[in-house]
């Protein structure tokens, strides 16, 4: 059976990368999410190992040093990562997994799963993508040039990636997509491994 696919998905904030995702599950529903870990606790509505898995501080610390995440950090007093087994899993099953996850977090997985495709999410301009920030309406002034300045910084980055798609428009950005993601399914490299040649 071929293996599937790791996708990461980033790009700076404000780029749409939540909204790409989302309707790339829509138009690919045996398209896996990947779940985070999180220690913070469930809001109303959540469900275990659907919108995170959810850990004592405890239990997460342990994966940590049992090498069990492929990222993590802290926010705002809580850890969260991406669980190395769900991921790997998902992949021995066939099946392709999509990990949405901002710039430093997507470098982190990169060495750790460098086999993994990683396509960066570009605004079509930098003027657009303070647009978009500003259309927000939830930040001020010194937050929006903070963002823009670490865009831009998350941007220059952009060397790390496989790919690189303008999110224009959300169809288009996904069209682009999902042609990354049979292009990397016809390569030759992964039809000799799946047809076991040169072995």
């Amino acid at each position: 059976m071929a293996k599937g696919l790791l996708i990461v998905l980033s790009g700076p904030s404000g780029v749409g990368k939540g909204t790409v995702c989302n309707e790339l599950r829509r138009r690919l529903p045996e398209l896996v999410y990947s779940v985070s870990a999180t220690t913070r606790g469930p809001r109303l509505g959540e469900e275990h190992g659907v919108n995170y898995f959810f850990k004592t501080r405890e239990q997460f610390l342990d994966m940590i040093e049992h090498d069990q995440l492929l990222e993590h950090a802290e926010y705002v007093g809580n850890y969260y990562g991406t669980p190395r087994d769900f991921v790997e899993q998902t992949i021995e099953n066939g099946k392709d997994i999509i990990l949405e996850i901002e710039v430093q977090g997507a470098l982190k997985v990169k060495e750790k799963f460098p086999e993994g495709i990683f396509v960066f999410l570009l605004p079509p301009s930098l003027d657009e993508l303070k647009g978009r920030i500003q259309g927000r309406g939830t930040e001020n002034q010194a937050t929006i040039d903070h963002r823009m300045s670490v865009a831009a910084y998350e941007i220059g980055l952009l060397e790390n990636y496989d790919y690189a798609v303008v999110n224009d428009e959300i169809d288009l950005a996904c069209k682009r997509i999902e042609s990354i993601v049979v292009a990397e399914h016809c390569k030759v490299r992964s039809k000799a491994k799946e047809l076991q040649i040169g072995k």
